[in-house]
């Protein structure tokens, strides 16, 4: 089964104006897995340069519809999302990543679109109505536009991506944690290695310094297996001081 036949995710593009721009769009779906799109009165006749980049892409480029309207692009869906900054009364406007998460969840109950405008106007007053809500890619305010094929790039990737996290199979049970007095034999083991090396010499700075070492373990929340093999680890140099006065054995 294909991406597409799981999440029928639509990208429909309004008036777009630029061959490449096609190109590489439809190489950009076919990246996330999606091929279902449409454009809307296109203004290009040579698509030459959109064959040159839809590389590996020929057969999504190939596969666009070209519905003669938004309405007739989009009748059959239950969610639109128009990609525009501008603030309108009782729309949300929502973040790409919130979209890809919203597009995936809606599409299991019918097919949902996402629309762009074209590349030097963006969608009309009366495309952007016909959208049940907006999105926009927050860019820096220096340089607020960004190319066409790069926005759906970018709108395509967060659908796979959130489409990635809704089908991933659930974790496996956790290994077994280690135990707070497990944790804390690892501690006095290793402090006591450390007294009989001579790293410590002060008892009081020495006890906070082996609460420091030991603070990225306890952070790591150890498991079980880690814990005992710090413990033999830690045994291990052990045997290479003398008897007297070396590290105190372990009782486990």
């Amino acid at each position: 089964m294909t991406f597409l036949e799981v999440v029928p995710v639509r990208f429909v593009l309004m008036r777009p104006r630029n061959a490449e721009n096609l190109g590489a769009a439809a190489r950009a779906l076919k990246n996330c897995g999606l091929s279902d799109w449409a454009w809307v009165t296109p203004e290009v006749e040579d698509l030459g340069p959109a064959h040159r980049l839809a590389v590996h892409a020929e057969d999504v480029l190939g596969g666009v519809k070209r519905p003669a309207s938004l309405d007739a692009a989009v009748s059959d869906c239950v969610w639109v999302v128009g990609t525009s900054s501008r603030k309108v009364e009782g729309k949300r406007r929502l973040s790409p990543r919130a979209v890809g998460e919203e597009l995936v969840a809606r599409a299991k109950q019918g097919p949902v679109a996402l629309v762009f405008g074209d590349e030097r106007s963006g969608l009309t007053n009366a495309e952007v109505e016909r959208c049940h809500d907006l999105s926009a890619v927050p860019t820096a305010p220096e340089q607020p536009s960004i190319n066409l094929a790069q926005a759906v790039l970018l709108y395509a990737y967060e659908v796979r991506m959130a489409h990635l996290a809704d089908t991933a199979p659930p974790p496996g049970p956790l290994p077994l944690a280690a135990t707070d007095a497990e944790l804390a034999r690892v501690e006095s083991t290793l402090e006591a290695l450390l007294t009989t090396g001579g790293f410590l010499v002060d008892e009081q700075p020495g006890r906070t310094a082996v609460r420091d070492l030991v603070a990225p373990l306890r952070r790591s929340r150890l498991t079980r297996n880690e814990a005992r093999l710090w413990l033999a680890a830690l045994h291990t140099v052990r045997k290479h001081f003398p008897q007297e006065g070396g590290p105190p054995e372990d009782d486990t």
